[in-house]
Formats: structure tokens, C-alpha cells, sequence
């Protein structure tokens, strides 16, 4: 039913740091219970006024642990926590501005996109502009003699930078003040900072990496000082996994503004970008994390004593687990008639200290950073590419050479991707990185995550790897040709993988993140396989049982790819001798979706699969008569056409509507061709 297209991923939260839990610990006894009348916002609130410097920061400290229980946001925003919190970014003491910063941090990171944009609206990015150019002129006045201590300017300047990208990944409002208010520049000094201040470094490349983003404004202001300072970034050498994640994000940025980019530096800096991006791939967390939990352990073992901050921290680090896990049930949301998953997942608020689980979640940060930018390098700017193909509804559409209105039966047309990217990509053998990323994370590596309550998390994490690898992956067969992704022998290579992956685990298959991503990479790779009439490694048993339980997932998407899958494996098995009991049972599945799918365009799926299916051949003929697909299909029409005529026009896109129409269209025609089939 037209065109495939592969979802561009926004940039994911990675909030680098969370406050110091010894500047919030007294703020436990909040944690209870907060309904409306035992809400702390009104005590925490009144605080903020006082005339004492502790007494504030307290204040914000307190307002920064309570709001990360999401049910207790409302009660603040009701008592106009923004506007009062907003003058506390330029307060005279660096304390409370650091601890402001990270209230509204929290605030936005755990309210989400409705939430940040209220905060927009209510004028918080005046403040917090000011503050971030007055952290720029204060970084050197404040920079401190001793080497283990930290500029307080630069704490502040990380809280600030993070709650900046919150407020931008979420508000296009937000976006639109940073480009007017220049924020480009002050941003990039901070990115700059990284030689000495990783951190910092981090935050500000998220911010770059977010607001770059689809921004043509932006792009105008560019000048070669943010591009050296980009550039210098991706030739740095640290080795560590922060670094990592810096280098990553900043190739990242560099391909949003491949616009703006000088033409003669375009192929130098393609070619950066991707090599950056294969280094980071390069990397085995399977290994690695393992080996930063040893080390983790052995600084444990030369450390005296635990402290009474690490203490109170293992207490956090349940809920912050919590928060984690309900990140499987992030909305989708809509930008530019492309899917964006919003993300909701809070568990980077990491305390100061624990630097091992800190690389870790870097590395994966990185790892799938990277593998979504690949992704949207797959992804053709051509905006009709977001859209179902449009052709003609009306009954007069030249029909195809199997009669068919043209389009429809065309399940996976390849998207287009230049030369220059796919040489780039081949060239630093992206396809096979990022096949090997789609394996499950090794044994050990999540034994090592569920032994510690503060490395659970890390566990989703590297199944999000996984999952952005198998769309990655789908990203990838549907741009390149068979013989661009190393020809028939990588082909089956690859769905024998895919294979071991979907049916050496089926629990894993109740994983809807998961599965939309597997079953998308299945049916990308069983359509060019099928195309070039390779040899399948999958049963059509087990490709039965895979859509099976895939038609039952509440995700469209899903559904689609499934019956998708079927009409593939169907239409290869037609051309074959003996296959007319597996057709039927490929037939009567299909006519159960067609029937009872509650979504149309599940429904219309269905019956185009129906159609290569049982479009030609005597193994098909004699299928369709042993399951009465034409009765069927008779009874089906008026019940298709009125669901049309009934739920469309509200529900469905206009590009929608117009694939619907062609295959009730095609509909009439296959019926036609069925009661001929029939009287030979």
C-alpha cells in the first residue's frame, strides 16, 4: 500500500547528571504521599522568597526532588512555580541559581512536552537566557585553582544547558526564542569547554544536536566558528565513553546542517560523520559494561567507608527504575507528518559520583544516538516521502499489468539515497555493524545489570540498542539494492539472523518496541529476497506464527508489517508447485484481518496482500476455491466500502483515503477476476 517509511527518531533524553542527592536529602519525608492537601508546593513555594540564601536554595532543592513524582507537577504549575522560580536563576548566590536551574530541569524532564511548553509560555526562557550569557562571561572569573574541584559557574551553566534542551526538544516556541536570542554562540563556547569539562560539553552538544534539528533558521547563522568547533570535536582522541557520546553527538549536528555546509567541505565532513558514527558501533557493551561494574567494584573495595549521600541514594535508585520502565509506554506524536517517539525516559538523572554506571549509559546513549542518526540518513527529505502514495481514486486509474490500479500492490518501493551517503556508509561497513547490533545483549552483561538495583536500567537500555539497530536495519534494506548489501550470500545471512532473533526467544515478541522493530526489518529483507527470488531461510510455518502474534500487538504498524509479511510469503510460495495448503492457510489468516481488523488501513493491507496472493497461478486457483476467498470477498465489499464511507473522512489522511479508494477499486476488479477464474 505505497511506500514504506522508516520513523525519524528525535533526539533521545540524556539528562548527563541529576542534583547532588546531599543538597536534596532533606526532602524525603515529601516523597509520601501528595494529594491535593498534602502537597508541599505552597511551603516549598513561599520559600523561595525568604531572605536567607540557604533557606533558598533548599527551597529549589526540595521543589527539584519532589516534582520527579510526576503526580505531584500539577499542584506546582497551579501555584505559578514557574514564574517564581524563574527570578531564582539570577539570584545573587550561585547556589540557588544552580539549584533553580535544576528544579525547572526536573520540571520539564518529568512533566513532559505539555508541561515544558506551559513553562514557555509563562516566559521562563527570559530568565534562563539571561543566565546563560551571564554564565559565558562568568567562566573564567570563577575558575578555581585546585584540580579536584569544580567551577561553580560551570554546575550552573550544566543545569541551565539541560533545562535549555528540554525546553527546545519539546517546544518549537522554545526553538524559535533560542534563534532569536542568539543562543548559538553561547552554546558553542560551553561545547568548546571540553578538554576540561566533559560534562558540561555533553549538555551543550544535546542542545546543538536538538536544535539543529529541521531548523533552516538556524542554519543561517552558521559561520566557520561553529563548524571548527564541531570539527574539533569529532578529532578529539579520549577514549572514554563520555567522549564517545560527545564525538557522537556532535556528528550528529554536523549532519543537521549538512545544508549549510560549505560545498567543498560536504565529502570530508560526510565521511567524518560516518566514520565517527562506526567507531562508536565498533564498541562491544557486551563486554564493557561487565568490565566498568568490576571497576566499579574494586573502587567500592578501596573506598573506606559508604557515605551517608550514597546511602540515601541506593534509596532513589528503585524509583528512579520506576521511571525507566515507564518509558514502554511512550506516546508518539507528530512533526512534519513524520512519527516521533516523545521520550519519557528519566533514569539518566544520575547522582554526581558513580562515574562507571555514568560511562556505561553513555556508551549506550552513544551507541543508539548513532544508530538513529543512520537512520535519518536513510531518511529522503522529499516531504511526499511521509505519505502513503497518491494515485488516482477513481474507477477510470489505468490498471497495471495485472489489472490493479498502479502503486497498490508495490509494498516496499525503495527510497532514494545519494551516492555520496550510501558510498559513506558502505564504505565504513555500516550494514554489517549495525546487523551485529541487533543481537540480544550478551548473557553477561545483563546478569551484571539485574545484580545492582543502580544498573537495572541499563538493561532497557541495550534492549533500545537492539531495537534501534532492527530499524536501523530496516532503514537500510529499503535504500540500498541486494547487491549494494553484499548479494544473496549477506541476504540469507541476515534472515538467518533475524530468524534466531524472532524465534529463538518468543517471549521477547510481547516486547511491542521490539517487535514494531523486527517485524519492519523482516518484511524490508523478505521483500528484496523475494525480489530477487533467493531462497528464504523461514519456514512459512514460522512466518505464520511471527504475523500470528504480531496481528494481535495494539500497534498499527505492526499489524501492517504483519499481514505485509504474509502477502510476501505468499506470493513467492504461488509460483511454486504443492503449496496450495499453505496458501489457504496464508488466505484464511489474511480474510480474518480484512474482516475484523478494527483500523481500515489494516484492513485495506489485508486485502492487497489477498491480491498478490491469489492474483495468478494454479496452486493459488486451487487454494482460493478450497477456502471460498471469492464468497468472501463478496461478502466483504459493501461491508469495506460503507466502513470507507463511515470512519474515513474523520480518521484517516487524505493520502490515506486515496490508497483506500484505489483498493476498493482493485477490490471490484479482483472480484471480477475471481468469477472468470471460476468459470474456466
Amino acid at each position: 500500500m505505497g511506500k514504506s517509511k522508516t520513523t525519524k527518531f528525535k533526539r533521545p533524553h540524556f539528562n548527563s547528571v541529576g542534583l547532588p542527592v546531599n543538597a536534596v536529602k532533606e526532602a524525603d519525608g515529601a516523597e509520601e504521599e501528595h494529594d491535593e492537601e498534602s502537597c508541599p508546593a505552597t511551603e516549598l513555594l513561599e520559600k523561595l522568597q525568604s531572605p536567607s540564601a540557604d533557606i533558598r536554595e533548599f527551597a529549589c532543592a526540595s521543589i527539584s526532588r519532589v516534582v520527579q513524582q510526576s503526580q505531584t507537577i500539577p499542584g506546582f504549575l497551579q501555584r505559578d512555580a514557574v514564574r517564581r522560580l524563574g527570578p531564582m536563576l539570577l539570584d545573587s548566590s550561585l547556589a540557588v541559581r544552580e539549584t533553580a536551574a535544576g528544579a525547572l530541569r526536573n520540571l520539564s524532564a518529568c512533566g513532559g512536552q505539555e508541561v515544558c511548553e506551559d513553562m514557555v509560555r509563562h516566559d521562563v526562557m527570559t530568565p534562563l537566557t539571561a543566565l546563560l550569557r551571564e554564565c559565558c562571561t562568568g567562566f573564567d572569573t570563577a575558575a578555581v585553582a585546585m584540580k579536584d574541584q569544580s567551577n561553580p559557574v560551570e554546575d550552573v551553566a550544566n543545569e541551565a544547558a539541560n533545562l535549555l534542551w528540554n525546553l527546545c526538544e519539546s517546544s518549537s516556541q522554545a526553538v524559535s526564542l533560542f534563534n532569536k536570542s542568539g543562543l548559538l554562540d553561547v552554546v558553542v563556547q560551553w561545547l568548546e569547554r571540553h578538554p576540561h569539562n566533559v560534562e558540561l560539553a555533553i549538555s551543550a552538544a544535546h542542545c546543538l544536536h536538538t536544535v539543529t534539528e529541521d531548523n533552516p533558521e538556524l542554519l543561517r547563522s552558521m559561520n566557520t566558528a561553529v563548524l571548527g568547533a564541531l570539527e574539533k570535536v569529532l578529532l578529539s582522541s579520549q577514549s572514554d565513553m563520555a567522549h564517545t557520546l560527545l564525538r557522537t553527538l556532535a556528528a550528529g549536528t554536523l549532519w543537521n546542517m549538512k545544508a549549510g555546509l560549505p560545498a567543498a567541505r560536504q565529502a570530508q565532513t560526510l565521511n567524518a560523520v560516518v566514520a565517527t558514527l562506526s567507531q562508536c558501533l565498533d564498541l562491544d557493551a557486551g563486554v564493557l559494561i561487565p568490565e566498568l561494574r568490576r571497576a566499579e567494584e574494586a573502587n567500592h573495595r578501596n573506598t573506606p567507608a559508604v557515605t551517608e549521600a550514597e546511602q540515601a541514594q541506593a534509596a532513589v535508585e528503585p524509583a528512579e527504575e520506576e521511571m525507566d520502565e515507564e518509558k514502554d509506554d511512550a506516546p508518539t506524536k507528530k512533526k512534519n507528518g513524520k512519527t516521533l517517539k516523545v521520550d519519557t525516559d528519566f533514569s539518566d538523572l544520575l547522582p554526581r559520583g558513580k562515574e562507571e554506571l555514568r560511562e556505561a549509559t553513555a556508551l549506550l546513549t552513544a551507541q543508539q544516538t548513532s544508530l538513529e542518526i543512520i537512520v535519518n540518513m536513510c531518511c529522503s527529505d522529499d516531504p511526499s516521502d511521509d505519505e502513503w502514495e497518491e494515485e488516482s481514486s477513481s474507477d477510470e486509474s489505468d490498471p497495471g499489468p495485472d489489472g490493479l490500479c498502479d502503486g497498490v500492490s508495490s509494498l516496499m518501493s525503495p527510497l532514494c539515497l545519494s551516492a555520496e551517503v550510501q558510498g559513506a556508509l558502505i564504505n565504513h561497513s555500516i550494514p554489517e555493524k549495525v546487523l551485529k547490533k541487533t543481537a540480544f545483549p550478551r548473557e553477561e552483561a545483563t546478569n551484571v545489570c539485574h545484580e545492582n538495583p543502580s544498573w537495572r536500567g541499563l538493561s532497557k537500555r541495550m534492549q533500545r540498542v537492539q531495537s534501534r539497530a532492527l530499524t536501523c536495519l530496516h532503514s537500510i534494506l529499503s535504500t540500498m539494492d541486494a547487491e549494494s548489501l553484499g548479494g544473496e550470500v549477506a541476504l540469507q545471512g541476515a534472515a538467518q539472523r533475524l530468524s534466531s532473533l524472532v524465534f529463538g526467544a518468543q517471549e521477547i515478541l510481547k516486547d511491542k518496541e521490539f517487535l514494531e522493530a523486527v517485524i519492519s526489518a523482516m518484511r524490508s529483507l523478505l521483500q528484496i529476497i523475494a525480489s530477487k527470488n533467493i531462497s528464504q531461510c523461514m519456514t512459512p510455518q514460522q512466518l505464520m506464527s511471527l504475523s500470528e502474534a504480531a496481528t494481535h500487538c495494539d500497534v498499527v504498524s505492526v499489524r501492517v508489517n504483519a499481514v505485509a509479511i504474509l502477502g510476501i510469503t505468499g506470493s513467492t510460495l504461488a509460483k511454486e508447485k504443492g503449496t496450495a495448503e499453505t496458501l489457504q492457510m496464508i488466505g484464511n489468516a489474511l480474510l480474518q484481518v480484512a474482516m475484523r481488523d478494527s483500523d481500515l488501513v489494516v484492513n485495506g493491507e489485508a486485502l492487497d496482500a489477498l491480491f498478490d496472493v491469489f492474483a495468478d497461478g494454479e496452486e493459488a486457483e486451487m487454494a482460493a476455491k478450497n477456502i471460498s476467498l471469492l464468497p468472501a470477498l463478496k461478502a466483504l465489499q459493501p461491508v469495506f466500502k460503507a466502513k470507507i464511507r463511515k470512519e474515513g473522512r474523520g480518521k484517516y489522511s487524505p493520502q490515506q483515503l486515496c490508497v483506500l479508494d484505489n483498493i476498493k477499486v482493485n477490490l471490484r476488479r479482483f472480484i471480477g477476476y475471481m468469477e472468470k477464474v471460476v468459470k474456466k
